[in-house]
């Protein structure tokens, strides 16, 4: 069989066939398995025994745990693969999991005794009783006392422990202090000291965090060249976000940024230039991307993407690129990006892309479904299954919700 490298997995199928559009996370490739199930199974249970996504970015859980729910497939050998690699058990439990709140005790069942029996049962036991209800874990505290004892390391999670009186470890990555209740001038203050009266880094770390919260600050423009890592060759955490956060407002300091004998000052300002382009740049964009898209470099056209989208209809010879990259990419991270891109180049005929969305293994690309699918009776009735369903994440099933609501109400004005 062949492969990617000596180290990835084998190939993926071709992206227009019901095995490439389930290794790929497809909503289209779950509306085909819906009618075909026998046909699409295989395929299915593959898809949880190797992985195919193209990076721990990409989603898979939820979409296959509703694969074998909504196609009617026994959990059975998901069950058995608990006994595999640690790559396959953790895959495993990860579907499992959530058929369990949907509603299969098979699923359930097979968790619960792999508590008790398992080699990686402290994790699996931490990441159920931290989404399933109490009531369904909470007797398995004397499995837990008489095993943990055989554990080479205590465990590092405190509630599910400390519920049943089992010592664990401090943490190393226990959190920081918040430094929210602080004003927007006293979290300033804490960036712009210069150590001398004991700030150090990690309280600068924490001072972003809590900037990253509220509204954006041009205050923090003049300070960013200050606030890299002791070494002198990274920002501090959680700078790059706060400053993308400023938007074109960060712009005319970047221009100077870029230019700085510091690289990751000179690279945070060409990003920023580069996020927020003049009309000069277009050229280059459209060919970067069509650059991307032969050499199949999936990683990475995104950012070109949302660049291309901050012109509008001007980058329509994007459109046709940007509609392969949906089809073809492995890396289905990205697609939400591709059709966001696409609404604001050309968003003509994009009703059938938005409601293949709906089914899609990505939540942000489900969104944009729920958002912007076309109102008819197929699209209501998706939208209200994702409301409904126990798996679904909060955020998807509020948007759901909400979605409905306003058709509701459009329909009775």
């Amino acid at each position: 069989m062949s492969h990617d490298d000596e180290t990835r997995t084998p190939l993926r199928a071709a992206p227009d066939c019901l095995e490439g559009l389930l290794q790929r996370g497809r909503g289209l490739g779950a509306v085909r398995a819906a009618q075909t199930p026998a046909a699409a199974a295989p395929f299915v249970y593959d898809g949880i025994r190797r992985d195919w996504k193209w990076d721990q970015s990409d989603s898979r859980s939820l979409y296959q745990a509703r694969l074998i729910r909504d196609l009617g497939l026994s959990p059975t050998p998901v069950v058995d693969q608990l006994a595999g690699s640690e790559e396959e058990w953790s895959r495993a439990s990860s579907v499992l999991e959530l058929l369990a709140l949907a509603g299969s005790e098979e699923a359930r069942e097979g968790l619960r005794a792999y508590v008790r029996e398992g080699e990686h049962w402290v994790r699996v036991l931490e990441s159920v009783s931290t989404e399933w209800p109490t009531e369904w874990w909470d007797d398995l505290g004397d499995v837990a006392r008489s095993r943990i004892g055989g554990e080479e390391h205590l465990p590092s999670s405190s509630e599910v422990w400390t519920r049943f009186g089992i010592e664990v470890r401090d943490s190393p990555f226990a959190p920081r202090p918040s430094l929210e209740a602080l004003s927007e001038e006293e979290l300033l203050a804490l960036l712009a000291a210069d150590g001398t009266d004991g700030t150090d880094s990690h309280t600068k770390i924490d001072a972003l965090r809590a900037l990253n919260v509220r509204e954006p600050t041009e205050a923090l423009i003049p300070l960013v060249p200050s606030l890299g890592t002791a070494d002198g060759r990274r920002p501090l955490p959680r700078l790059r976000r706060a400053v993308e956060r400023l938007g074109p407002r960060a712009v005319p300091a970047a221009r100077e940024w870029a230019s700085d004998e510091r690289e990751w000052l000179s690279s945070m300002g060409k990003d920023v230039l580069a996020d927020h382009p003049g009309p000069e740049a277009l050229p280059g964009l459209l060919a970067e991307l069509s650059e991307q898209w032969r050499n199949e470099d999936w990683c990475g056209p995104d950012v070109t993407a949302n660049r291309l989208a901050l012109f509008g209809t001007a980058a329509a010879e994007a459109a046709p690129v940007l509609r392969r990259l949906w089809l073809h990419t492995p890396h289905s991270y990205e697609r939400a990006d591709y059709l966001r891109a696409l609404a604001a180049i050309d968003p003509s005929n994009l009703d059938t892309t938005r409601t293949e969305s709906l089914w899609d293994c990505e939540e942000r690309t489900r969104l944009l479904g729920i958002a912007h699918a076309p109102d008819h009776p197929e699209t209501r009735e998706r939208i209200a299954t994702l409301r409904d369903d126990p798996m679904e994440t909060t955020e998807v099933r509020a948007a759901a919700r909400a979605r409905l609501a306003d058709a509701a109400t459009s329909r009775s004005a």
